[in-house]
């Protein structure tokens, strides 16, 4: 996502760099969506990919609606047409043949879980998608859609600093044989230790907007993720690297993607594969970051309505 929108300047030739490094390291699965940009970060990762389509588990979503001409205005579709004009689009920019897994990107509480995961059913049967996904969809409604086709993967904000799926969500999945993908599982940037200010954002940098980096709730977040910093020199890694072993260490049927857009942050992330949390290590991080830790809410108001549909 940020490396078409939202988090500043963008940079394509380093943006495919970055994914041509992750492709030759070894690492293949590439989340995008036909709203990042939007529509552009779906061609961007298709001219990344050409020649190398076989390299790639390749994910995209669908369902949140913007208008051409005024991008901050937003909608979720998951009306079943809708759905198969939507992966008629994603397979154009991509320039693929079929998409790995297709997640629906938003729940739309005004249509059925059951009729959208229908009508996805149908992509698979005809050969357009592999499997399908779900983002940000509470455990009542993944259950109800599991009884309509399988759900390969739920994918949610998950981090030390957000950790409402434990609450139900990561236990519905385990039940259902569904895998879970944590995305911002650095926390939009903040668990690195890089964002010291809010002037750290560019003018048109989503953070600006986004609760928890302002005001009092960026200063009291500033002294959780010192705590951090402190554990991380401690255990000889960077904060980048103890926040995403953290993820991991929750779980093998967890699959974190932290979206860089710089090929040295890239490298950085993948040592944390390197880094062994002891229990100790992991009960101080829990102290440190217990649920009800960090201040503001994750979206602004008005788009947490579109969350845990």
């Amino acid at each position: 996502m940020g490396m078409s929108e939202f988090y500043g300047a963008r940079d394509d030739a380093e943006s495919i760099a970055t994914i041509h490094r992750a492709l030759d390291v070894g690492l293949t699965f590439l989340d995008t969506a036909d709203m990042y940009g939007p529509y552009t970060n779906e061609e961007l990762v298709g001219q990344a990919i050409k020649g190398r389509r076989r390299d790639v588990v390749l994910a995209t979503k669908f369902g949140i609606q913007r208008n051409p001409d005024d991008p901050t205005k937003r909608g979720i579709n998951g009306r079943p047409e809708y759905v198969k004009s939507a992966v008629e689009g994603s397979l154009r920019r991509l320039k693929v043949d079929h998409i790995d897994l297709y997640y629906q990107h938003r729940v739309d509480r005004s249509v059925p879980i059951e009729e959208t995961v229908g009508a996805l059913s149908d992509l698979v049967a005809k050969g357009l998608i592999r499997f399908i996904g779900l983002s940000e969809a509470s455990a009542a409604t993944l259950t109800r859609a599991c009884a309509i086709h399988q759900i390969t993967a739920l994918q949610s904000e998950y981090s030390l600093w957000t950790r409402d799926p434990e609450e139900e969500t990561l236990a519905a999945c385990r039940a259902l044989g569904v895998g879970f993908v944590p995305y911002s599982p650095l926390g939009r940037g903040f668990l690195t230790g890089a964002i010291t200010s809010p002037d750290d954002f560019a003018t048109d940098d989503y953070r600006r907007f986004s609760p928890r980096f302002q005001g009092e709730n960026f200063a009291k977040n500033l002294v959780l993720v010192a705590k951090v910093q402190e554990l991380a020199s401690r255990l000889g890694c960077t904060p980048s690297q103890l926040a995403l072993a953290w993820v991991l260490a929750q779980g093998q049927d967890l699959v974190p993607i932290p979206g860089t857009k710089r090929v040295k942050y890239l490298d950085e992330n993948i040592r944390a594969l390197d880094v062994r949390l002891a229990p100790e290590d992991l009960a101080e991080l829990d102290a440190i970051f217990p649920s009800d830790a960090v201040s503001g809410l994750r979206y602004p108001e008005a788009l947490m309505a579109s969350v845990n549909g």
